[in-house]
């Protein structure tokens, strides 16, 4: 159990922001969580309804507020994760609504998005398809940069797709385009029939965690396992992927996936091997770690009967 330090007597009055961040960012360090003092900003501002960089012209915390703090810092501390404390996850230009029973978007995805968006950029009216589409981040991001792309997102949580569905809503009402949920699991040997050799973009977030790799407590305690492990080897989900991929996509068409920073080599090889993709390429995140691999489909729609050569790039 985490203990926090007492606050001054009762009576002596409001709480400094400065004040509070600083205690609260000892507890959450004492307690092994990283980045301390930013989550401390956050959580601080979240209850003082304003946006972090205003916290220095912030009002003190009342005594309710200081409670409600508390209580905040006590479950971060128990490594709950920031963003089911807030409700909300930052993604690209995006604020979606994340809480139980849905994976919580990870900022080295948006690189994988960035890269779907550019390809999709300048298509005549694109077809996208976001595959594993969990809170729906993906596929929400590139139909608010792409207003003109038609956007499909594909999930089989119920779980999930609830989330999915209250982030499409949220942002149709925002004003952006409409995206178009389905439930569907996407090792399918038919998914997605009806698009089979028209998409221009399909991008992949999915579970791709070996299953005997150790995750840290805000992961295991709380995103789903389903969304997180991928088999023995990681690689259960993004083997049919890659499969439906060469089916789905047009000629000329693009798919992206993510996958565990182990799967360097293996993922972009899985797409060599097919024999249905050109222009193999591993990207790196911003730490140079292996982050998601890209793959043409061939101009001509066929599968060659040997594999392409595959490179590296930085993203």
């Amino acid at each position: 159990m985490t203990t926090l330090p007492q606050h001054p007597p009762e009576g002596t009055g409001p709480v400094r922001p400065s004040a509070a961040v600083a205690r609260a960012a000892r507890v959450l360090a004492a307690a092994g969580v990283g980045s301390a003092r930013v989550e401390a900003e956050l959580l601080t501002a979240y209850v003082l309804g304003v946006p972090r960089g205003r916290l220095a012209l912030a009002d003190d915390l009342t005594t309710g507020q200081v409670a409600r703090l508390d209580g905040l810092i006590r479950r971060r501390a128990a490594r709950e994760p920031l963003q089911h404390l807030t409700g909300r996850a930052g993604f690209r230009h995006l604020e979606l609504s994340v809480g139980p029973g849905v994976f919580v978007p990870r900022p080295e995805t948006e690189l994988l998005a960035g890269w779907g968006v550019e390809q999709a950029r300048g298509r005549l009216d694109p077809v996208v398809v976001d595959l594993c589409s969990g809170s729906g981040a993906i596929a929400l991001a590139v139909a608010q940069e792409l207003p003109g792309a038609r956007v499909i997102a594909v999930e089989r949580s119920p779980e999930a797709l609830a989330w999915l569905r209250r982030n499409a809503a949220e942002r149709a009402g925002a004003g952006d385009r409409p995206i178009e949920v389905v439930e569907a699991d996407v090792t399918a040997p038919d998914l997605l029939a009806e698009l089979v050799g028209s998409v221009d973009v399909l991008l992949c977030n999915p579970p791709y965690v070996p299953d005997d790799v150790v995750v840290p407590p805000e992961v295991a305690g709380h995103d789903p396992a389903e969304a997180v492990f991928g088999g023995a080897d990681g690689l259960a989900v993004i083997r049919p992927v890659v499969t439906r991929a060469a089916a789905l996509l047009r000629p000329g068409g693009v798919v992206g996936v993510e996958h565990d920073d182990t799967h360097g080599a293996a993922v972009p090889g899985l797409l060599a091997e097919d024999g249905g993709f050109s222009t193999v390429t591993e990207h790196l995140d911003l730490t140079g770690r292996p982050r998601y691999a890209t793959a043409s489909r061939r101009a001509d729609g066929q599968h060659a009967p040997i594999g392409v050569a595959w490179q590296t790039d930085s993203s």
